[in-house]
């Protein structure tokens, strides 16, 4: 795997700064309470369940790390656009350039020795230099590609690469609610760089975006901060920004069984080239928290179905206790709303359907009325994007829906783990 323990301490006379330390939040496949998955190594942890500042994940390995990774406090995600005047050739250098970058930059190192100070006092520094001094923070960087990196919107098929384009992966149909704006949806590529110091995943897909010029472009970004789910029993439950525990069902990165079922493409599906990679779905969702905010407890809580303090299913329990949809009260009602969050996005209402989910909130300041424009950036890996397809539309009827608006969408895959001396997506070129 490449989720390893940390190595701790110095590395190359890199100093080391404290974790930041922020407790996560969180939301699910609209918000709460959609399951998912997590790695099978974990870290040293901190005070707040996450890794300590000191800690450095191999690139390499059977699977990319950031999926089954402990998930880490803050997030960088890009979205990139292939140039058109690029080749074959000129794509296969592109991922080998960012994998020899990667592969540094996740142990706390430039992307190249000397990079930011040690080159010439006449030419740009080869690296940025925002990092010096600070330590690996947990950082991990997971790549993907999009179904236009296969065959572009005119249905060209630029890099020779169409034939072998995995069958389920497809543009997301629309679902019911969605407004979404281009700004926020699509790419050829995409990065997800996630780190405990907000810094140091900032620094990774600015370098990242620097190595591409004038073979890629950033499509759209998006900063994220506190987790909104738990992917190792080492973690506890995060809340969302709707004050929720969030991600209580979440399959932990200790649950191999469920991991292989539900998150890794296995050799025997279609194509063999993504074998032990996954599906990424990115969701931009917007909350209307003003709304939220005016909204009686007792309501929030039959709209999500879990109490707001434990976080216990309205069935009764507590937090970890298995929601009884077949419940009622004292009138005969059930205890878990037909239109709760948590009874259509669970597993028994989507024929056993399970996503790994590892999203960020995110406040991207106020709109021009003064509204925050604040939510849920949702990442789901799974084995199919069939899975996130299911749920998705099973909450079409989710009265949490009120409260969300789908601003953005994308959908890649992304391959298996990468060995020493190999590129990322290597296979697929083979």
């Amino acid at each position: 795997m490449a989720e390893q323990a940390p190595a701790p301490g110095s590395r190359d006379g890199i100093s080391r700064r404290g974790i930041l330390g922020l407790f996560g939040a969180g939301a699910a496949g609209a918000v709460v309470g959609a399951a998912g998955g997590a790695g099978t190594a974990v870290a040293v942890t901190g005070a707040f369940g996450g890794p300590e500042a000191s800690a450095a994940y191999d690139f390499h390995g059977t699977h990319q790390a950031g999926i089954t990774t402990p998930a880490q406090d803050r997030l960088h995600f890009a979205a990139f656009d292939v140039s058109d005047s690029l080749d074959r050739a000129g794509l296969v250098g592109l991922l080998a350039d960012w994998t020899d970058a990667a592969a540094r930059l996740t142990q706390g190192l430039e992307v190249e020795e000397g990079g930011a100070v040690g080159g010439s006092d006449h030419a740009p520094p080869a690296d940025t230099g925002e990092a010096l001094g600070l330590p690996a923070a947990g950082l991990t960087i997971t790549f993907g590609f999009g179904p236009t990196l296969f065959e572009d919107a005119a249905g060209v098929d630029r890099f020779g690469i169409a034939a072998r384009r995995p069958p389920a992966l497809q543009a997301l149909p629309r679902f019911q609610g969605d407004a979404l704006k281009a700004e926020w949806t699509g790419g050829d590529l995409c990065i997800q760089a996630c780190a405990d110091d907000p810094q140091v995943a900032v620094h990774a897909i600015r370098n990242l975006s620097r190595i591409a010029f004038g073979r890629a472009s950033l499509r759209w970004s998006q900063l994220g901060f506190g987790r909104t789910s738990s992917t190792s029993t080492s973690q506890s439950t995060p809340r969302n920004l709707f004050g929720f525990k969030d991600g209580t069902a979440n399959v932990k990165a200790e649950d191999g069984e469920a991991l292989a079922e539900h998150v890794w493409v296995d050799a025997a599906d279609e194509p063999a080239w993504l074998a032990g990679g996954s599906y990424l779905v990115a969701r931009k969702i917007r909350m209307v928290i003003e709304n939220w905010d005016r909204v009686q407890l007792g309501e929030q809580e039959q709209l999500v179905g879990r109490s707001k303090g434990e976080g216990a299913p309205l069935s009764g329990g507590t937090e970890f206790a298995e929601p009884d949809f077949e419940a009622t009260g004292a009138t005969g009602a059930p205890l878990m709303a037909a239109t709760s969050h948590v009874r259509l996005a669970h597993a028994a209402s989507n024929g056993g359907v399970r996503m790994l989910r590892r999203g960020y909130n995110f406040v991207d300041g106020n709109d021009q009325l003064g509204r925050l424009d604040a939510g849920l950036f949702f990442l789901s890996f799974q084995r199919s994007p069939e899975q996130f397809v299911t749920v998705q539309r099973s909450l079409a009827s989710d009265g949490l829906n009120e409260y969300l608006k789908h601003v953005g969408s994308a959908i890649f895959a992304v391959p298996g783990g990468i060995r020493p001396g190999e590129h990322v997506g290597q296979p697929l070129f083979a």
